[in-house]
């Protein structure tokens, strides 16, 4: 029970700060933060992300990118042009990885995303990565009570990664379009996203990218637009 409760707690942690700062703040900049603030969400995307961290300026561009370009040739992820899910996820990581790089060294600087290079250094330190898959193996080692349960180990260790995942292979591959007029291939995957905080509400969301609500149907609920109802009604984001 504590094995599964831990999963579900780090998924949700991990999910949050992916939606709200990678993606809309980062990304789309639906919202803004004082510095302070934005070093909060920083670090808690860091802990809560572990040894999957994504490093948020390097997501932000690729993210822009996928916008610009979504489901043709020059799109970093898409499961219209790459069919075969390995060929995708690695298509994805020599993208992301690239751009780390180019931030790391210099060669790249963008006034539209967060930095903070300390943190990034220490984020991207394999060490540091080491240091909290450690952690979590102890705690399985500490609190798992069948050795079956190990099974979920890997998804502490690649939580960010697979959330990407999901989100940009299954919504563009799977559900239904409220707006054909796009032209790419972009779905709505669950019609009530709980499992992904509004994240695969994709066909809504590239219909208007910068709409800080993915829902758009009664019957859809975009539970990460109303975490930011809550951080803006406790004038956290602005």
């Amino acid at each position: 029970m504590i094995i599964f409760f831990a999963l579900i707690l780090h998924w949700y942690l991990s999910l949050f700060f992916q939606t709200i700062f990678l993606h809309r703040y980062a990304s789309h900049n639906m919202f803004k933060m004082t510095p302070f603030v934005e070093k909060v969400f920083y670090f808690l995307t860091f802990l809560f992300q572990g040894s999957s961290f994504l490093h948020p300026a390097a997501y932000g561009v690729m993210h822009k990118k996928h916008h610009a370009h979504t489901d043709t040739p020059n799109d970093p992820h898409s499961p219209v042009h790459i069919k075969n899910i390995i060929s995708f996820n690695l298509a994805t990581v020599v993208e992301y990885r690239k751009l780390v790089n180019d931030f790391a060294e210099g060669k790249r600087n963008d006034s539209t995303v967060p930095r903070w290079e300390i943190m990034e250094k220490i984020a991207e330190s394999l060490i540091t990565r080491a240091a909290f898959i450690l952690i979590y193996f102890l705690f399985y080692y500490h609190f798992s009570t069948a050795n079956w349960q190990y099974i979920f180990l890997p998804i502490h260790i690649m939580m960010g990664p697979i959330h990407g995942f999901i989100v940009n292979w299954f919504g563009h591959k799977s559900g239904y379009r409220n707006f054909d007029s796009l032209n790419d291939n972009s779905k709505n995957t669950l019609p009530l996203d709980f499992l992904m905080m509004g994240e695969l509400y994709q066909n809504n969301h590239h219909y208007k990218p910068n709409n800080i609500n993915f829902a758009v149907k009664w019957y859809e609920y975009d539970f990460g637009f109303l975490a930011t109802q809550f951080l803006k009604r406790m004038r956290i984001i602005y």
